[in-house]
């Protein structure tokens, strides 16, 4: 009773261990967590909402958040997908507090430079007579395989190396041969976890689990139980997947007499047609969102979509909001679907989120340059003349284009390329459109710098340029009247409405441009 006065006092959430030091001494364990992502393939959307999940709860809890290459799976690993694990966490602001790189008390972080410490561990079960030695050839356990299989039963081994006396076991190894080590599993205990309650044992319905390769490598079940307890793994948040493994976990911790982590499984990310998320769905690597030009603070975001936890539901958070709403008690059961259409709007709402401060203006009118910089060239070759991109007219573009963008790219694709394109358009050109080019330009420009700012709009332009062509160039019909300002203002033949194109240059950029020919002429 008086533990959940505790809780509802302190706003403790369920799963967070409380340790009594004596009746009247509680005290909060410090929360560690990590994620053990494995480098098969560089860094999914899956992935990274485990460990998003994981870092919230942990900075949540004051806690810390452990980064663990698990790599034991030798024969399926990438180049290069470690580092992209780690270039894409500190990316997405997702620092560990300790890893690979960052280092900390509990390393190696690297699970193929502990093999010594899971060789050493496996001896202790051994001893105890909670593992064994199994003698049995790759060649018999792919029989057994295949005879349950033709059977139309789930394949198991029959443990059939769990009953040889220690003699056998004795001649076994002086002849030399290789073996694996299993672990005794009998029916195991329940267990409750924080997001799917409790859950029943199961039963060894695949025979006794090896825990200690041929080859002297460990395998998930082992490594992972070894180094949660001895980096002293407070909390196991990871994929619903292995809520099935849990209670064989908790059997291995018993064999060792140590107190398990708490468990939260998070639910399964599918697709729109039910389908699981599969590192062959190229468009869903962090990278290529990254390399797409969303904001990391938008992905991570629209992860949180992906699972519940937080009150607000679909609104645009910080990761430190994120962190201030997060309730671990509210992540839901049911599988989650991807909508990869809504990571545009959240991605619109972080980038109208960042204009509101000066801090993040900067940030985008940098990262507006860099777009410019790069992606024109890319299209137009490196002799391409580009307007001055300085900060007032990248600010103002910004602000004018905020509602019409969902990244801060899709201000460089083709239909605004007249935004940055220094028009290169001479007088004789503009006058082989209209022979009153001059007049036009003069008289457009002065009332241009006549129109108040507020009154910059599409729709008051079009009244504007209408009038004017009404009351000065009527004899002009109105389509040349219109591809002579298109062609002044961007070089363009055809693209948006000229008054469409007005409003997205601003006064000040309109003016500019058509005073040049002034000049000129």
């Amino acid at each position: 009773m008086w533990t959940k006065l505790l809780r509802s006092a302190l706003r403790i959430p369920a799963g967070v261990h409380l340790r009594s030091l004596s009746t009247s001494c509680v005290y909060l364990q410090d929360v560690r967590v990590r994620f053990g992502p494995s480098p098969t393939g560089f860094m999914h959307l899956g992935g990274l909402r485990t460990a998003l999940y994981n870092y919230i709860f942990a900075k949540a809890n004051n806690g810390k958040f452990v980064l663990r290459i698990e790599d034991t799976d030798q024969s399926r690993l990438v180049q290069s997908a470690a580092n992209n694990i780690e270039d894409m966490l500190e990316w997405s602001g997702l620092s560990p507090d300790e890893g690979p790189t960052k280092g900390g008390d509990f390393g190696p972080y690297k699970q193929s430079e502990r093999l010594q410490t899971y060789q050493h561990h496996i001896e202790t079960l051994l001893q105890n007579g909670t593992a064994y030695r199994c003698f049995c050839t790759p060649q018999r356990i792919e029989l057994i395989r295949k005879e349950a299989v033709r059977s139309g039963q789930v394949p198991r081994y029959d443990n059939r190396c769990r009953h040889l006396s220690t003699q056998q076991v004795q001649e076994k190894l002086d002849k030399g041969m290789t073996y694996t080590i299993r672990f005794k599993l009998d029916d195991a205990d329940g267990f409750d976890d924080i997001v799917f309650g409790h859950n029943i044992g199961t039963a060894a319905v695949e025979g006794d689990p090896v825990l200690l390769k041929s080859d002297g490598w460990p395998t998930y079940h082992l490594a992972n139980v070894i180094d949660d307890h001895l980096m002293q793994i407070t909390h196991v948040l990871r994929g619903t997947e292995w809520l099935g493994s849990t209670s064989k976990h908790l059997s291995i911790y018993k064999a060792f007499n140590w107190t398990p982590p708490t468990f939260a499984h998070l639910p399964l990310i599918i697709n729109k047609d039910g389908s699981k998320l599969s590192k062959r769905q190229g468009d869903l690597f962090v990278d290529h969102l990254k390399n797409s030009g969303y904001l990391p603070e938008a992905v991570v975001n629209f992860l949180t979509y992906c699972g519940g936890g937080f009150p607000d539901g679909h609104e645009i958070n910080t990761l430190k909001e994120l962190i201030q709403k997060f309730d671990i008690n509210e992540v839901r059961r049911q599988s989650a679907v991807l909508e990869m259409e809504l990571l545009d709007q959240v991605n619109r709402g972080h980038i109208l989120q960042l204009l509101e401060t000066s801090n993040g203006r900067e940030r985008l009118i940098a990262e507006l340059r860099h777009e410019v910089l790069h992606q024109l060239p890319a299209r137009y070759g490196e002799s391409l003349k580009l307007r001055d991109l300085d900060d007032e007219y990248l600010s103002r573009i910004l602000m004018t284009n905020k509602h019409r963008i969902n990244r801060i790219r899709d201000l460089t694709c083709e239909e605004f390329d007249f935004l940055w394109r220094q028009p290169n358009v001479t007088v004789e050109t503009l006058m082989e459109i209209s022979p009153q080019a001059d007049n036009i330009l003069s008289c457009v420009h002065q009332a241009m710098v006549d129109t108040p700012s507020d009154s910059f709009s599409k729709g008051q332009l079009v009244e504007n340029l209408k009038s004017i062509h009404k009351s000065s160039f009527s004899t002009e019909a109105m389509g040349s009247y219109m591809k002579l300002l298109r062609m002044a203002l961007s070089g363009l033949k055809q693209g948006p409405g000229v008054a469409e194109m007005m409003e997205l240059l601003g006064k000040e950029e309109v003016s500019r441009r058509l005073k040049e020919y002034d000049s000129k002429s």
